[in-house]
């Protein structure tokens, strides 16, 4: 039985022969145009053999050998597939499948272009003449091409089809594999506490123990074989190593805590440091040791392998430990990313440096009943041994962790320490649920199972605390870099909108933290016979596209149409800005107008960007011809006024009735339009509101336009002035207020008319005009207080409106006669059925 290994990163894989692959020369841009053709058709002929000569691809031969080379590969890896049962086996054919799917793949896209380019020139030639007669060398040409024609179209065909069944052979081979490694967690054993597994194991314990000890007799010569000054140079070479890591170690501290800008892109580029250093000084450590071990090359194949792979598992022993003592931190609180209380991390802190050599431990395990063939009972109690070892570790790990939880959070009045959240209630639960199914699985015989819950748990565990270093790292380092910095933060306090590099940063690590989710997912499944370059070879399947209707969407098709849109984007943003500030205040256009030509330029630009876009996805214009279908049906069921607006928007800006900064009047809205919008128009009203009127509202309805075309505000104040009024001398008071006043203007002149005669009171109507209907009301205001000035000075009174008298019987004569006798002297008298009555 053949047990999974624990470490993801460690594959034996046979290596494949890879046949030379000729690459075809390429061809020229064709044949040459004929622009005259009466005068040069003798020159093409004679000169078309010698082209077709220097065009042609490279041997056919070459080609021919190294597509029937691959297909004889093919046929070998097929041959007696579905009988293979050993995993190294299945994952050489699998990498020798698609090796060949990649050279195939390339010979394809190689003769593609060249069997286009004899196509065209086939075209230029045109088909054989009915007659028959026709000149030998144009006869000869067009035999050639046709011949090389149908060569190229059978090389393309079988490298199309040695692609095709590469994929399928690596798709069946791991659908083998996944078959296999659930028939082997299923595979169950005599238990380990029967007494079965105990006579097998006394029987072949002692065989077992031998093939040990002479691996460490083989290892003991190989250390004797190996002069002293090696191991003294070795072991200098392993001392400078951890000296230069220290020294690495102080250097990137002092120039994280000067350099780095402060916040938690300081701690995370610490953390990642001391990964990465207690990741590569024990892996150089291993690979002197490996290099002393084999000095002689007297090692055999296993046990190299075995030491070869010693010094890559010490990498992941100290990656595990660094990762651990860079999360938990437990000598430096303030370093810290996750938020451990420090009484926890200090208790935790001999965690990582547990893990990180029980990995090595376990490696070693694994990989010793391997090298030395051993028996399948020991191989049972060596995996038995690995789940009994993690279990252990993790569940006093568990232990410990919430018996100092407690500690630290308990009240002191009550003795009780608070619940534990929801989320690390499942989390811990299901850790608990998982190595109990592992110790029941192993003692009653499903050893596989068991052992692979065990290595799974912890795998996870490094993946999660991998991604959260990774996450947190990106997300400090987009937003330190790209984020808004304190000498922005008085432009943020005074009401600007945030930095546009702001939500780049944001997006940016938003992508980053969804792309090492998705590999963290893919390292997690990468135990469950589904390793990461068989996921990711399942992904690679959709790079052929995805075909909707006549439109095929291809992965690279759709990343080159976002990039043309951002980049078509960003140019029509940098071109409004050049137009706002350099070029049209160089115009005589006016503000309005400039904001209008703005606004139009930035949809004329958007729609551009939109198709561009869609012809770098694949998509023409002339097949967007569905989508205006579809939009006209939304626009029947209630897309009219979306529209409408839309378009009357358009006709604003292109017509111009009415532009930014114009006083209209609609509806019972006056105010100052401040922008056209695509859908609407904002007016702000003297209140400082803002009123937000539909763009149709200007096209369908009456709009009064008080500026359009820059008129003169007119200043009309009426006066009622008392019958007994000297009108000549009133006029002149008047006139002679509005004709000193700064604001009016002189030409037209301001004049005072007399209206007539309304009941007891001469009516003045006095009018002058100004440069802008916004100065009217503030003018006459002003002429108001100075004419009422004057005339008071001149001791001429305003005249009272007439005053009807209404009777009343009984009760209401003594009221009408008060109302009669409080009327002023001036006024009319009453008729005489008021005072009949």
């Amino acid at each position: 039985m053949r047990l999974t290994s624990f470490s993801p990163f460690v594959h034996r894989r046979a290596a494949i022969p890879r046949p030379l692959l000729v690459q075809p020369r390429q061809i020229g841009a064709g044949v040459l145009h004929v622009l005259a053709i009466r005068l040069f058709l003798a020159l093409f002929l004679a000169m078309a053999p010698v082209w077709s000569h220097a065009q042609a691809p490279a041997p056919q031969q070459e080609i021919d050998k190294s597509l029937d080379t691959a297909r004889k590969e093919m046929e070998a890896l097929r041959k007696n597939l579905a009988e293979q049962t050993d995993d190294a086996e299945l994952l050489r054919r699998r990498a020798a499948a698609m090796d060949i799917q990649s050279r195939a793949d390339a010979i394809a896209d190689k003769l593609t272009p060249i069997l286009a380019s004899v196509q065209a020139r086939l075209t230029e030639l045109g088909p054989a003449a009915d007659t028959g007669k026709e000149a030998r060398d144009v006869a000869a040409q067009r035999a050639d091409l046709e011949k090389a024609r149908s060569t190229l179209d059978a090389q393309i065909k079988l490298a199309r089809l040695l692609s095709v069944e590469g994929v399928q052979t690596a798709e069946m081979v791991s659908t083998m594999r996944r078959a296999q490694f659930q028939a082997r967690l299923g595979e169950r054993r005599p238990s380990i506490l029967g007494a079965q597994f105990r006579d097998d194991l006394k029987d072949d314990l002692p065989r077992d123990l031998s093939r040990f000890a002479s691996l460490r007799d083989e290892v003991a010569a190989a250390l004797s074989g190996t002069p002293a000054w090696v191991w003294a140079l070795l072991l200098a070479l392993a001392a400078t190593v951890v000296a230069i890591s220290v020294a690495i170690a102080r250097v990137v501290r002092r120039f994280t805590a000067s350099r780095v800008p402060a916040g938690r892109l300081r701690r995370s580029f610490h953390a990642l440091i001391v990964v990465l250093v207690a990741t590569v000084v024990p892996g150089a450590i291993g690979q002197l040791l490996y290099i002393g071990l084999d000095w002689q090359g007297q090692l055999s194949d296993s046990t190299q392998s075995l030491v070869s792979g010693f010094a890559g598992i010490l990498c992941m022993g100290g990656y595990v430990t660094g990762l651990g003592l860079a999360l938990i931190s437990p000598s430096r609180p303030s370093w810290r990313l996750p938020d451990i209380p420090d009484a926890i991390a200090r208790k935790m802190r001999w965690f990582p440096h547990v893990l990180g050599p029980l990995i090595v431990v376990v490696w070693v395990l694994d990989r010793l009943p391997v090298s030395l063939n051993a028996s399948l009972s020991t191989a049972i109690a060596m995996n038995c041994l690995v789940t009994f070892l993690l279990v252990a570790v993790i569940a006093a790990a568990l232990i410990r962790l919430e018996r100092r939880r407690r500690a630290v959070l308990r009240d002191p009045e009550t003795g009780h320490a608070p619940p534990r959240p929801l989320w690390l209630l499942i989390t811990v639960s299901a850790v608990w649920v998982v190595m109990s199914i592992a110790v029941i699985a192993v003692l009653i015989g499903y050893v596989a199972f068991g052992n692979f819950a065990a290595k799974q748990l912890v795998w996870t565990l490094i993946v999660l605390s991998s991604a959260y270093l990774l996450t947190v790292l990106t997300d400090d380092f987009f937003m330190s870099v790209l984020g808004t910095s304190k000498r922005d933060t008085e432009a943020l306090e005074h009401g600007q909108e945030p930095r546009i590099r702001d939500q780049a940063a944001v997006v940016l690590s938003g992508v980053a933290r969804v792309l090492i989710g998705l590999v963290a997912f893919v390292m997690v499944l990468g135990q469950f016979a589904e390793g990461p370059v068989e996921l990711l070879q399942r992904a690679e399947q959709l790079l052929n596209g995805l075909a909707i209707g006549h439109v095929e969407l291809r992965p690279a098709a759709l990343v080159q149409g976002i990039v043309v849109l951002l980049v078509s984007l960003l140019g029509v943003r940098v071109l409004k800005r050049w137009l706002i500030k350099r070029y049209l205040p160089t115009t005589t256009l006016d503000p309005g107008m400039q904001t209008s030509a703005t606004t139009l330029f930035g949809y004329i630009g958007v729609v551009v960007a939109v198709g561009l876009a869609l012809s770098a996805v694949g998509i023409g214009l002339e097949r967007v011809a569905w989508v205006a279908s579809a939009l006209s049906v939304g626009i029947g069921f209630g897309l009219q006024a979306v529209v409408q607006n839309f378009v009357s928007g358009l006709i604003l800006l292109a017509e111009r009735p009415v532009k930014v900064g114009d006083w209209v009047s609609l509806g019972g809205v006056e105010g100052d339009i401040r922008r056209i919008n695509v859908r609407a128009t904002e007016i702000q009203m003297s209140d400082r509101s803002t009123v937000i009127v539909p763009n149709s509202e200007f096209i369908t309805k009456t709009v009064r336009n008080v500026t359009h075309a820059n008129p003169l505000g007119l200043v009309q104040i009426k006066l009622p002035m008392p019958l007994s009024t000297d009108a000549a001398r009133t006029r002149d008071i008047i006139l002679s207020a509005f004709r000193e006043h700064e604001d009016i203007l002189e030409t037209p002149a301001p004049n005072v008319f007399l209206d007539g005669i309304d009941g007891t009171n001469l009516m003045f109507n006095a009018t002058g005009y100004v440069g802008s209907p916004r100065q009217a009301y503030g003018t006459r205001s002003a002429l108001l207080f100075d004419v009422l000035r004057r005339l008071g000075e001149a001791n001429i009174g305003l005249g009272k409106p007439p005053t009807m008298l209404v009777s009343a019987p009984g009760p209401l004569l003594p009221a009408t006669s008060a109302a009669a006798e409080s009327r002023p002297p001036a006024a009319p008298q009453p008729s005489d059925g008021a005072d009949g009555q």
